[in-house]
């Protein structure tokens, strides 16, 4: 009975690796109120919140949130924030922009469904912004680029990922009863929750651009300190050195029988 509680608590256990990634994300998410609190920052911690979550997801469960969140935060702070005034900028005219509609009516009043669009479109393009912020080093222009890239390569995706940040945003308020437990959940896990979820459906795609990582989540680098791309020759003189493994990750069924092929197996 004894082993079986230790191996049930051990942190390689299931339990124990989905009790680390509650711990980090409860852990992000308090760091991000935090440095939430100026208002201006929230762009910066929303970047440095999917830093923490994607390293999570690359390293297998294994980073240190407090840290990670403080290096996404720092590195990401001019970018994030300019692309988050500049939405919030966007947003208060759009508002003006309906309050005009609403008091012409008549024709005018159509236009407000052309702002709606307007902004359900900016709101998507940020979404996706913020993780690219986190991932990628370019410019603002590239980040923007990547955000449209990621959203319609699989666009079957892009209804879930706005279920994901507008929906809860949208229960919270219309329902002034259940204010203080929706604020309890945004205080302690409601951000972190949705940027793991989001992370997770970005995490296969962006796997294919980052540099490979081991199960730490650190740069897996060659003799000269390159860092290996997926799909280079680097990569592949790893996998013909690694045995069973790729950069870190397990081999393909495919790559298993090619190479058993190859030991006449």
């Amino acid at each position: 009975m004894r082993n079986f509680v230790s191996s049930f608590m051990s942190p390689d256990s299931a339990f124990g690796r989905v009790m680390t990634k509650i711990g980090i994300i409860i852990c992000a998410n308090l760091m991000f109120v935090l440095f939430s609190l100026p208002v201006i920052t929230i762009g910066a911690s929303y970047a440095a919140l999917y830093r923490v979550m994607l390293k999570t997801l690359r390293s297998g469960g294994v980073t240190n949130p407090f840290k990670q969140f403080w290096l996404g935060f720092k590195s990401s702070f001019l970018q994030a924030t300019a692309v988050w005034i500049l939405y919030a900028a966007l947003m208060v005219a759009g508002y003006f922009g309906l309050r005009i509609c609403w008091q012409a009516g008549g024709m005018m009043g159509y236009f407000q469904y052309a702002l709606y669009g307007v902004g359900l479109l900016l709101t998507l393009i940020l979404i996706y912004t913020f993780p690219s912020i986190a991932a990628f080093e370019a410019t603002i222009g590239g980040h923007l680029r990547n955000a449209v890239y990621f959203a319609f390569h699989k666009p079957w995706w892009i209804p879930v990922n706005l279920f994901f940040h507008i929906f809860p945003l949208y229960l919270t308020y219309s329902d002034p009863q259940m204010m203080p437990l929706y604020a309890f959940c945004w205080f302690f896990f409601g951000f972190g929750a949705i940027t793991m979820l989001t992370s997770r459906l970005l995490i296969k795609d962006y796997n294919r651009f980052l540099p490979l990582v081991d199960d730490f989540g650190d740069f897996i680098l060659t003799e000269d300190g390159k860092q290996i791309m997926p799909g280079s020759p680097e990569e592949k003189a790893l996998y013909e050195e690694g045995g069973d493994s790729v950069g870190g990750r397990e081999m393909s069924e495919e790559e298993m029988i090619k190479e058993l092929q190859k030991l006449d197996m």
